[in-house]
């Protein structure tokens, strides 16, 4: 939620807030707001996909800092969209904005569009640090007021909501939430952290001392994510405001501060409700009247015992259980953020919104990429949660079409389809409840058959990484434009710097293990690290890249719904951007991948294992089909290697020549190149 101008007007007013030294307390977080304000408020590049390796040392930062002054942070995250659909054009409009920001940034311009896979990385990260979350089953607002008052403690976020919702120990907006400052008490010795708490008392006490409960009026009135009712203009073009101070910024400041002034003078919201309705038409008055009751209950505090949760681990959505269509095991794994909520919205809304990324705007959505897998989630969900009517036989009603709405982009548009749900007759699962009791061999043998991959093509790979190849294999044959080889070397190499940066950190005192990966820790590093032409943007290989993560998305969700047969991979060091477009240059100029990992044999080793696992999933003229369906002067065309240059392949160090894709790990095997020796 959100109140139009709020934020900005009371920023402008220091004298809503007190000073806190935040130190040795609980705090509440909301978490889609921490993690996408420590995304865009790091410098953390919005172009090329997303750094995810970047973000989560920030996010591990931020929660360090805590620890150090002994704040306990419980992180709440939204669940899926509100069931009764009263914020859908709020979401479209969003939805039209971030495609419009995505084009912007595209061209080098401004704007903010988070990375596609932001939410899973931070969740993940809060697992690894063991920062307690819950995922609630739709908006989390009134359940973080709940919990942060039976606590007593404050709520961390930057949502303007929460100055109107009676918080007892108040709210520190996230901007004046000097975590990277930690200061140290000269009394004490103790750490603490700078921050801003906002005052409700202190914010009606500025306005005659109005009463509290006309601010969720105030907030209906001014327009919130909810409500934006064309009838309320009415109200504002006839109700004369008392005069006030007008030196702020801008008209919605003005009307802010008049419509507050306004409400001062009324004991109750009642009375305030009845002098808002008697300036509209009388045909509109108690519908309006109805609709602006009704809309205050949203800052009410909750049902919802986030407490339970948080002690014991008991929670259950009394909606989620209302709604009668998830079985216990599936309202768990949402709490926990096991689930993600496109599942919930797939399965309440029968919708559910497709998040643009940076890609060609001119070129079909890169979200068309994971289309078959959708339909196999679509199938799970929709097709086992229908009772099958009295004249039908499971068997009949088991094959039964469900289609979804689908939000997508098209161009710079927001476009409406219908997807239909794939049928999964051979899968013994017919309703969701039993997909805990189908063994894993089946649940793996559905994954790999949505992904078209053969279950030994993955067996040599390691377990963390056997879905993002599988992933891989899905995205070669759905990418459009085709994938070529460079970008599927680009994208392993991406791949196996992931795994070297976990080597690093957990290499502990092998120092011999460490010398193996540590050059080709630094020569990858140094890529990524190296300043970029500014706008630069290759737009066609991003709108490659943003596929295979929409496919690794959609692989991830699947796999999660199927109860992962197949190990979560860890995805805060899985894609780096910038280092793959990087890479994809380098490789253009014709070096070797091999050159890019100087010369340690477990990184070659890592990297001919993954790209020989998605080599035999193709054909062998793959990319010989991909060269000569769209030929390039000045470029050779890649070839496997002929029976001569079986001698220059023995020759590099940690080839392995038994390999039937090895051949394509370079465009010119007699060109020789030096590899960059740094120091650590």
């Amino acid at each position: 939620m959100g109140i139009h101008g709020l934020m900005t007007y009371v920023g402008e007013n220091h004298q809503f807030f007190n000073d806190l030294k935040l130190k040795n307390t609980k705090i509440i977080i909301d978490g889609n707001n921490l993690y996408h304000r420590l995304y865009f408020d790091s410098g953390l590049d919005l172009q090329h996909g997303g750094d995810y390796d970047s973000f989560t040392d920030v996010v591990h930062k931020f929660f360090e800092s805590l620890a150090v002054c002994n704040i306990q942070p419980y992180v709440v995250l939204d669940g899926g969209c509100d069931f009764t659909d009263k914020k859908l054009e709020t979401l479209k409009q969003r939805g039209r904005d971030r495609i419009q920001a995505a084009h912007s940034i595209s061209r080098g311009g401004g704007g903010s569009v988070l990375p596609l896979l932001s939410r899973e990385v931070f969740k993940q990260i809060l697992n690894k640090s063991q920062v307690p979350f819950v995922q609630c089953f739709s908006e989390a607002d009134r359940d973080i007021v709940t919990l942060a008052n039976q606590w007593c403690c404050p709520v961390l976020t930057l949502d303007s909501d929460f100055c109107i919702f009676d918080l007892k120990a108040g709210y520190c907006p996230l901007n004046y939430f000097q975590w990277r400052n930690i200061c140290t008490s000269k009394e004490t010795s103790d750490c603490y952290i700078p921050a801003r708490c906002f005052s409700i008392d202190k914010f009606c006490s500025h306005f005659s001392n109005m009463n509290k409960s006309l601010l969720p009026l105030f907030a209906v009135l001014n327009g919130n994510d909810y409500i934006n009712l064309p009838a309320l203009e009415t109200f504002f073009s006839r109700v004369r405001f008392p005069i006030g101070v007008h030196s702020l910024s801008g008209r919605k400041h003005i009307r802010i501060q008049g419509l507050l002034n306004w409400l001062a003078n009324f004991t109750d919201p009642k009375e305030a409700i009845e002098n808002v309705v008697k300036y509209l038409p009388k045909h509109d008055r108690e519908n309006i009247k109805e609709l602006l009751h009704s809309s205050m209950e949203e800052y009410q505090q909750s049902d919802v015992s986030l407490e339970d949760f948080f002690q014991n681990g008991s929670l259950v959505s009394q909606i989620g259980m209302e709604l009668g269509i998830f079985p216990e095991w599936a309202l768990v794994a949402l709490a926990k953020g096991q689930l993600a909520p496109f599942i919930s919205d797939a399965v309440v809304l029968k919708r559910t919104i497709l998040h643009v990324q940076v890609e060609n705007m001119q070129r079909s959505s890169c979200h068309m990429s994971s289309l078959p897998i959708r339909q196999v989630i679509y199938g799970l969900l929709l097709s086992t949660n229908q009772e099958p009517s009295l004249s039908q036989s499971p068997t009949k009603a088991s094959n039964k079409i469900f289609n979804i709405t689908e939000f997508d982009r098209f161009h710079k548009t927001l476009k409406v389809s219908s997807v239909q749900a794939a049928v999964l007759t051979e899968f013994s699962c017919q309703d969701l409840s039993c997909i805990v009791e189908v063994s894993s061999s089946e649940r793996l043998r559905l994954l790999l058959e949505t992904l078209q991959v053969k279950d030994d093509v993955i067996e040599s790979v390691p377990a963390e990484l056997k879905l993002p190849i599988a992933v891989t294999c899905h995205w070669l044959n759905h990418s459009d434009p085709g994938v070529k080889l460079q970008h599927l070397q680009a994208l392993l190499l991406g791949v196996v710097y992931g795994e070297l940066c976990s080597l690093m950190c957990n290499s502990g005192s092998e120092e011999s293990h460490t010398d193996d990966i540590r050059m080709a820790y630094n020569q990858l590093f140094k890529l990524k690290t190296r300043k970029q032409q500014k706008g630069a943007l290759d737009i066609d290989l991003a709108h490659i890249f943003c596929q295979w993560q929409c496919c690794l998305q959609m692989g991830f969700y699947l796999n999660q719904l199927l109860r992962t047969p197949l190990t979560e991979p860890d995805l805060t060091r899985l894609y780096s951007g910038t280092l793959v477009h990087q890479i994809y240059r380098e490789l253009k100029l014709v070096t070797s991948a091999e050159d890019l990992l100087s010369g340690s044999l477990k990184a070659c080793q890592l990297y001919q294992d993954l790209l020989g696992a998605v080599g035999s999933s193709i054909p062998p003229d793959f990319f010989q089909k991909k060269s000569k369906s769209r030929p390039c002067k000045k470029k050779k065309q890649v070839r496997l290697a002929e029976s001569s240059d079986r001698s220059q392949l023995e020759a590099q160090p940690g080839c392995d020549v038994s390999n039937r894709f090895e051949a394509l790990l370079g465009e010119d095997l007699n060109q020789t190149h030096t590899c960059a020796k740094n120091k650590y």
